[in-house]
């Protein structure tokens, strides 16, 4: 009898997924190889006369470092900061009311529906929206006034708090909304018999919320931390269109990627490529720390007490 010739299906899985490493490699990795050859070029337009590309290694990055870079880094953590905690805390809330049978809660789909909402406006439209409101003579300060709480008009986007408050509050409002969702679906995938033990057990909520629902939904929080803290690291158009790209006042809300826009603006792709090769780096960096942090394989001891008990029993022999 002649063999069947075998059939081998593992190349249409590759023909597959070809047309996104060529779609990546075409317009991700060539050019981030690219800004980091410019990170060593000094390059910039003076006028209608063009500087370079003159190597200079590393003197883009001196400069950098020697500039307001800290500051700018510091911004950025601040404002990323003050819009997650709040979003983290009320996404976690919320998501454990609406996958919880005994609340009973009526419209809850209409109420997913709201909260989802603010994630479909435009940040654009979000910032001209609250510039609107809390401009000197938005409709804020006039309510707050007709009311009697203040004499006259409180200059929101004059003050340091103000300001990182109001951007806080708009990257809150805009994704605490998408996190809610993610962290339903993923407590919807916790096994229902894990609640049900425990409810027979007599864990309160609270119990089971932080020995339960948390542990079992760790990698979709690591996941949400670490698509937020890059998303924070790109901050620009809320700040840059609040403070109409001043990074006002006194540039505390300046952030890195305005201050890479201001670089691009100006031509000057040395110092740019230096900057998105910082920004590249410490995303990297905190991203790792953050997975290693929330991705414990030993969330009980158990292997760790396994490990030390082989070590004990075979220090014996």
């Amino acid at each position: 009898m002649k063999k069947r010739k075998k059939v081998n299906y593992s190349k249409w899985g590759y023909i597959c997924i070809a047309p996104f490493f060529i779609t990546f490699f075409i317009f991700s990795f060539i050019p981030l190889l690219d800004t980091i050859r410019n990170s060593f070029f000094q390059h910039y337009f003076s006028g209608l006369k063009e500087i370079g590309p003159n190597f200079v290694g590393f003197a883009n990055y001196a400069e950098l470092f020697a500039s307001n870079l800290g500051k700018y880094t510091l911004n950025t953590f601040i404002l990323w900061i003050i819009g997650f905690i709040p979003q983290i805390v009320i996404a976690l809330l919320l998501a454990s009311w609406f996958t919880d049978n005994t609340m009973k809660i009526h419209g809850e789909r209409a109420f997913k529906v709201i909260i989802y909402l603010p994630n479909l406006i435009m940040a654009s439209a979000f910032a001209m929206l609250f510039f609107t409101l809390f401009s000197d003579s938005g409709p804020i300060n006039s309510l707050l006034m007709k009311m009697g709480l203040t004499d006259e008009p409180i200059k929101f986007l004059a003050t340091t708090v103000g300001t990182r408050s109001l951007i806080g509050l708009m990257n809150f409002l805009m994704w605490f909304g998408n996190t809610t969702i993610m962290l339903m679906a993923a407590i919807m995938g916790v096994n229902p018999e894990l609640f049900e033990a425990a409810e027979l057990d007599g864990c309160n909520h609270v119990q089971v919320f932080f020995k339960i629902t948390l542990p079992m939904i760790r990698p979709i929080l690591t996941y949400t931390l670490i698509t937020s803290l890059i998303g924070g690291l790109q901050m620009f158009d809320v700040p840059q269109i609040l403070t109409n790209g001043s990074g006002a006042p006194d540039n505390t809300s300046t952030t890195l990627i305005m201050l890479l826009n201001t670089h691009l603006k100006s031509q000057n792709y040395g110092m740019a490529g230096a900057l998105s090769v910082y920004l590249f780096i410490v995303s990297g960096i905190l991203c790792f720390f953050v997975y290693r942090m929330l991705n414990n394989q030993d969330p009980d001891g158990s292997k760790a007490a396994a490990k030390k008990a082989a070590r004990a029993a075979g220090g014996r022999k």
